[in-house]
């Protein structure tokens, strides 16, 4: 299965909002960092129901928001969910990002770019199209340290890129990027069961669950264009 069909089966399921709930945990503190001044165009690579760059619009006063997604149905349901005119959502391959040179100030991403068919020449795309001095702030929650998100692979029919956080700053620096800061960004909200009602459905011990949310979160990667 493709990441179109498999995409378009979860919208269609009405899951996207489930992904915006869960995400929303660790993706509002990665929001807030980015450096968007009112006006400025910002692309969120991967947009799922549409949340961050609406987000941005809210908060930063976004001048311009395009939110793309390899699934038809994921931009559609995004654009159903705003009557923003300053917000678009539209339907592309990441690695042939649909934007001319240098027309991009700011880019998100969060739980996307593992999904990318050649990681690389996704962050060559994103350096071309991003201003000079233009941020691109990679959140991901499937990566090599974080162990308990390995078996993630197994539950889904497309391929996951899982680097560790050195390999995402090498690829970043080989993409033409800067390499800002690395952070790893807790979950606080996924409430944590006391040790007494352990083993759980998904959890062996409320230690490892604990480093699951608390420890590993969200790993950040920030990357500027020169």
């Amino acid at each position: 299965m493709s990441v179109r069909e498999e995409f378009d089966e979860w919208a269609e399921d009405g899951r996207d909002k489930g992904m915006e709930e869960r995400h929303w945990h660790t993706a509002k503190y990665v929001l807030a960092r980015m450096p968007v001044e009112a006006g400025d165009t910002v692309l969120d690579l991967g947009c799922g129901s549409g949340y961050a760059g609406r987000a941005l619009r809210d908060t930063k006063d976004a001048g311009r928001v395009y939110g793309l997604d390899g699934s038809p149905e994921m931009a559609r349901n995004a654009q159903g969910y705003t009557d923003d005119s300053a917000v678009s959502y539209l339907v592309g391959d990441f690695d042939h990002l649909p934007f001319e040179d240098d027309s991009i100030d700011h880019i998100f991403t969060m739980e996307a770019f593992y999904y990318a068919n050649n990681p690389n020449e996704t962050l060559r795309e994103i350096r071309r199209i991003l201003r000079p001095g233009g941020t691109f702030f990679c959140a991901v929650n499937y990566y090599e340290e974080n162990v308990h998100s390995h078996e993630w692979q197994d539950s889904i029919s497309v391929e996951m890129t899982r680097w560790s956080g050195e390999e995402y700053c090498e690829a970043f620096r080989d993409a033409g990027l800067y390499v800002a800061e690395q952070d790893n960004i807790p979950d606080r909200e996924t409430e944590i069961p006391d040790s007494s009602a352990f083993p759980t459905d998904s959890w062996e011990t409320r230690t490892a669950m604990v480093e699951r949310y608390r420890e590993f979160g969200t790993l950040l990667t920030v990357g500027v264009s020169p």
